[in-house]
């Protein structure tokens, strides 16, 4: 593809990109994934990240929020001992706690996507980068949605892993408009 956005260098990363990347998610799974691969992300390259995404999805039962938030002791340990995923004890433990807390916000609204697109007024924000230079690694959507999904007791939510999620999500269409994606999912927008 012509003109992709210069981050998508390797297999993987291409493939997210001219797929997902950028592609409203309505769907509390998918919504729920890519809050444990954001968190999981911290400190790491998103490359490393994609390459260990199925072995994420194997080991945290396909995404399963009920599941993943009844793990105890035992499933911790054996999370921590998977060199599939990335064994850090904090992003395992609250991989665990999201999940929990995740429950909690569909109680309250629904649905978990009902809750996030809020952050956004419902619908996508399209910017027009020219270059990676310009998309910034926070907005005042994304230190909203951290400092409310912090409130209700996630974790690895820090306004950059938010923004990252957005991105993700669909939430904002960060493709560059020299990119095709950026009409593609501009068009996906609400």
């Amino acid at each position: 593809m012509t003109g992709r956005c210069p981050w998508a260098k390797i297999d993987l990363a291409i493939a997210y990109h001219d797929t997902e990347w950028g592609v409203p998610v309505h769907d509390d799974r998918k919504h729920f994934e890519f809050i444990i691969l954001d968190g999981a992300q911290a400190g790491l390259s998103w490359d490393t990240i994609l390459k260990k995404r199925e072995n994420y999805r194997r080991a945290y039962d396909g995404f399963d929020v009920a599941k993943v938030a009844r793990y105890g002791a035992k499933k911790i340990a054996a999370l921590l001992a998977d060199e599939g995923i990335v064994r850090n004890r904090l992003k395992v433990m609250s991989s665990v706690q999201n999940a929990r807390a995740f429950i909690k916000v569909v109680e309250e609204f629904g649905t978990f996507d009902r809750f996030i697109w809020q952050f956004t007024g419902g619908g996508t924000i399209v910017n027009r980068f020219e270059s990676f230079k310009q998309i910034p690694a926070e907005t005042a959507e994304s230190r909203a949605m951290s400092k409310d999904l912090r409130k209700r007791g996630f974790n690895f939510v820090g306004p950059t892993i938010c923004y990252a999620y957005m991105q993700a999500a669909g939430m904002v269409n960060d493709h560059l408009v020299t990119c095709p994606r950026h009409a593609v999912c501009r068009k996906l927008a609400k």
